[in-house]
């Protein structure tokens, strides 16, 4: 049993503990490659890849340098589009060094979607790989780009993207795309940057520079990219490490994708700033994440709720050792306590944790300890990490609540986003004039200072840890010559959460199917975005003023579709 007081003085403690810092993702690799040169710092089986601390700081170097001889200016954007792939690091950090921010580009996205992001970001450089199983991403830069095949290095001239000037690939020499640079060629080319000029631009990089920019659809409209800082990214990282005790002894095993935050700031920077090891795998896949899980003697593994009750549920489960494990982070949508219970106990996971946030919080809000009670850890989201403020504020009066009250989660503090790129309109939506930013999410505070997660403000769909907001597939529905009217919302799935359900108004005198327009989707978004469900429906439900009643279309698509079952464990 926690005793209440006793938790307000141990989260007072908590806050002051370690000041925030003021160093670059640079300065950090440099103190943590001094301390720790010879041990492991990225292992990619996979590849058979195992850099040690310093041989990563090296290899990072002359990536920059590359870079820099390619005319990456400080300040201009790099793209990487890439599954978990060790040259993800290298750029990540090697970008970082050079004050280039680094554009994350989602690994399930098609034409549609990496057009958008690209001409929005201004990316100077991308550096991808070819594809994923039926994705081809060359194939997509192709049809977006026909100038390609005959552009020369540094100097393309994209009709439809005029601020790409380079594009990299990730693969093997031979398979190298007409038009594309290899991965390869900046070691070759790093020789053009001496030394003096490499030193001299990490040197005049401040720590309040925006890092990364990862694109999230956040509570409204197209994805919109959230500009992050050294500062943001080192500090939050330093937070959450603190919470699982991470130190260099530790090995995480990093199979949540990079591009996200989940990866790149939970994994990639609470890694670095313990000196922990890095060890990748490049997708998801039950079997083989449990035999890396026991062969690289992981003591840490992060994932979303679905990723580990694949694990957990896996016929072949019971003939691997995790004993080497004890703690990560569960997070990406809610946590069934069932499933942390058995993570808990049958995967070693004594110490695993919880993490609340979003991209606009660097991402981590608030988290649960290592040491913390199985009941905390199971049906809480913890309490705000060192130096973030965290309220429950009425959405109506922005005024704040008392403990066990149900509000909005708002937040302040140094891990809030810099901004939405090029969209300030959009920043002062979610960001008020006091600095809070407005999650969207409902939730309570206890009187021990833990939060509670209750419910959204947002229409955002969360499937399986992906977030998925609905305009952008409404958006593109609307281009499918046979949909007149289409809105889209979230219903309650046992497996993943929630699931997409497009509701469908036909155009007088056409037809469509179920699985044609499904079909549709996936061809043109991320496959994830498809709706698993497609109702059709005369006309919208609206009130007085001509809303559509997007509530009233879910709880007709639960009654219609026989989710009652779903959406009573959901509300349990």
């Amino acid at each position: 049993m926690y005793n209440g007081a006793y938790e307000e003085v141990t989260l007072a403690n908590q806050f002051q503990d370690k000041p925030l810092f003021e160093k670059t993702i640079g300065q950090v690799l440099r103190e943590k490659t001094a301390l720790h040169p010879g041990s492991e710092c990225v292992v990619s089986p996979e590849y058979d890849i195992r850099w040690t601390w310093r041989e990563f700081d090296r290899l990072t170097d002359e990536v920059g340098r590359g870079l820099m001889a390619l005319g990456v200016e400080k300040g201009k954007h790099v793209s990487i589009w890439a599954t978990n792939v060790p040259e993800w690091m290298l750029v990540y950090f090697a970008a970082a060094k050079i004050g280039s921010p680094l554009v994350t580009v989602n690994t399930n996205y098609k034409q549609f979607e990496l057009e958008y992001l690209l001409r929005q970001s201004d990316t100077h450089t991308l550096i991808m790989i070819d594809g994923v199983k039926d994705n081809s991403y060359t194939s997509s830069l192709q049809a977006i780009c026909p100038e390609l095949a005959d552009s020369a290095r540094g100097e393309a001239d994209f009709k439809k993207l005029p601020c790409l000037k380079n594009v990299i690939f990730i693969g093997k020499k031979e398979n190298t795309p007409e038009g594309f640079l290899h991965f390869d060629s900046l070691f070759d080319i790093a020789e053009r940057t001496t030394r003096e000029e490499f030193d001299a631009r990490a040197g005049s990089v401040s720590p309040h520079d925006v890092v990364s920019l990862i694109y999230t659809s956040g509570t409204t409209g197209f994805p919109k990219g959230v500009m992050l800082t050294h500062y943001n990214l080192t500090n939050n990282g330093q937070g959450m490490g603190d919470r699982m005790r991470f130190t260099n002894s530790d090995r995480l095993l990093i199979v949540v994708p990079l591009f996200h935050c989940f990866g790149c700031v939970l994994g990639v920077m609470s890694c670095l700033t313990h000196g922990t090891t890095m060890v990748l795998m490049e997708r998801f896949h039950p079997v083989r994440e449990m035999e890396m899980l026991e062969r690289e003697k992981c003591t840490a593994v992060h994932g979303v709720p679905t990723m580990f009750i694949a694990m957990l549920e896996h016929p072949e489960f019971a003939r691997f050792d995790f004993s080497s494990l004890r703690t990560g982070i569960m997070a990406g949508s809610p946590c069934p306590v069932k499933s942390m219970k058995e993570a808990n106990e049958l995967m070693h996971l004594s110490e695993i944790t919880i993490v609340f946030g979003q991209t606009e919080t660097s991402p981590g809000m608030t988290q649960t300890r290592a040491d913390d009670s199985e009941e905390l850890r199971t049906t809480t989201v913890g309490f705000p990490l060192p130096h973030c403020e965290v309220r429950i504020v009425d959405p109506e009066t922005n005024e704040e609540l008392p403990d066990d009250t149900q509000g909005e989660i708002v937040g302040r503090g140094y891990n809030l986003m810099k901004g939405y790129y090029k969209m300030p309109e959009a920043t002062a939506a979610v960001v008020d004039s006091q600095g809070w930013l407005h999650t969207g999410d409902i939730g309570l505070r206890m009187p021990n200072g833990y939060f509670k997660i209750t419910g959204r403000l947002k229409d955002m769909i969360i499937r399986g840890g992906e977030n998925i907001y609905p305009r952008e597939i409404e958006e593109f529905m609307y281009t499918h010559p046979a949909v007149r009217d289409v809105q889209v919302v979230g219903v309650p799935d046992e497996k993943y959460g929630e699931e997409v359900l497009a509701w469908v108004a036909l155009r007088g005198g056409t037809n469509a199917t179920q699985g044609e327009l499904i079909e549709f989707v996936k061809n043109g978004m991320s496959r994830y975005k498809s709706p698993r469900y497609v109702l059709f429906i005369d006309e919208m439900p609206m009130n007085a003023a001509g809303k559509v009643l997007k509530y009233k279309l879910r709880e007709m698509g639960i009654q219609q579709l026989h989710l009652e079952k779903a959406a009573s464990v959901e509300t349990a």
